[in-house]
């Protein structure tokens, strides 16, 4: 009874003592499994370039399209109207007569002042006398010589008393004329300090009556020396007057040939439609299109990567991120004109691009620009 009792212990101890060896070599063999496994995942990774659907990257992303891309050199220039002029007279004298008021509209040639020119008309009177009796002169001896009585130096001499006398008339009457101020252009009286009593110089500060046509107006500015070869005559130009609030499109009408040599600058003009907003001195901002391609493509200036080699940019492969490297071209306004590398429908990753590598699994969603 003993011995039968003894052997099942000894079996049960001999199983005991077999186990942990059992277990151990099976660890040791599902670790080498997974050693296996894990090479065989990290080499697939490396040939698809992927990682698990659930660690994609979401981006956001647009379509690539061909547009109009323009350039604009934005400046900051004045409105002035096309006939803004100050007549003064031409003589010295004092006020005797003012026969307009600021705000009052007046034609060309109007007469706007009158000066002291009392002694002048005297001279005139004067010499008026003399040349009636001149006339008469000359028209007696012209019948007398029309008859063949008298002689021809009569004739010939009153002839020419006559004429002297019609132009010392005329020379009087241009030099009285330089004693008032007229209007050399029609418009409206804009500024006149003048008072009766007045003693005036010519071209004296203050001493003139500025005209001003403010329905025909223009945008004056100057553009630096750098777009002398891109700015021109035609150019398409937009305006925006941000004190009336206004805004329109139109082309440069004149672009100055010269550099100025003191700010390296040239001047440029636009003419203004008449718009009851705009007055003169206005500041007007002015952006002038000075280079336009059709059938460019551009892409918004975010989406572009730099690198020491080269710019670059992410495109969205079925759900693949693919590096492409691009050559810009003009940059304006969030947007650069890219001149190689792209072609137009590519889905163009524009938001996440720098978090991302070649070969990063994507998931995109449409963005603006």
């Amino acid at each position: 009874m003993k011995k039968l009792l003894y052997i099942p212990a000894i079996l049960f101890l001999a199983a005991c003592s077999n186990k942990p060896k059992d277990k151990k070599a099976e660890l040791a063999d599902l670790q080498k499994q997974q050693q296996e496994i894990n090479a065989k995942i990290t080499k697939l990774q490396s040939e698809i370039g992927t990682v698990d659907s659930s660690k994609a990257v979401e981006v956001g992303a647009l379509e690539v399209k061909t547009s109009q891309f323009v350039n604009y050199v934005q400046i900051q220039g004045k409105i002035d109207a096309q006939d803004n002029v100050t007549a003064f007279s031409q003589s010295p004298g004092t006020i005797t007569g003012l026969y307009v008021k600021p705000g009052q509209h007046v034609s060309k040639g109007q007469v706007l002042a009158q000066l002291d020119n009392s002694v002048l008309q005297q001279q005139i009177a004067q010499t008026e006398a003399n040349l009636d009796l001149a006339k008469t002169v000359y028209e007696r001896q012209k019948n007398l010589w029309d008859q063949k009585i008298g002689t021809e130096v009569q004739f010939l001499q009153a002839q020419t008393n006559y004429k002297a006398g019609l132009k010392s008339v005329a020379a009087l009457r241009s030099q009285a004329n330089l004693y008032r101020i007229t209007s050399p252009i029609s418009g409206t009286i804009d500024q006149m300090d003048l008072k009766l009593g007045q003693a005036l110089q010519p071209g004296q500060a203050g001493n003139g009556i500025r005209i001003v046509n403010a329905d025909v107006l223009k945008v004056k500015a100057d553009v630096p020396e750098s777009y002398a070869g891109s700015v021109n005559t035609g150019n398409q130009v937009q305006i925006l007057v941000p004190d009336a609030k206004d805004s329109l499109t139109t082309t440069v009408t004149f672009a100055s040939k010269a550099i100025d040599p003191t700010s390296r600058s040239f001047a440029v003009e636009i003419k203004l439609p008449h718009r009851a907003s705009l007055r003169p001195n206005m500041t007007a901002i002015i952006k002038i299109a000075n280079y336009t391609k059709n059938d460019a493509i551009a892409i918004p200036v975010k989406a572009v990567q730099r690198s020491e080699t080269g710019d670059y940019v992410f495109v969205n492969e079925g759900g693949i991120a693919r590096q492409k490297n691009v050559k810009l071209g003009i940059t304006y306004g969030g947007q650069a004109e890219i001149l190689s590398g792209l072609k137009g429908g590519e889905e163009l990753i524009t938001e996440g691009a720098a978090d991302i590598e070649d070969g990063d699994k994507v998931k995109a969603t449409q963005s603006g620009n």
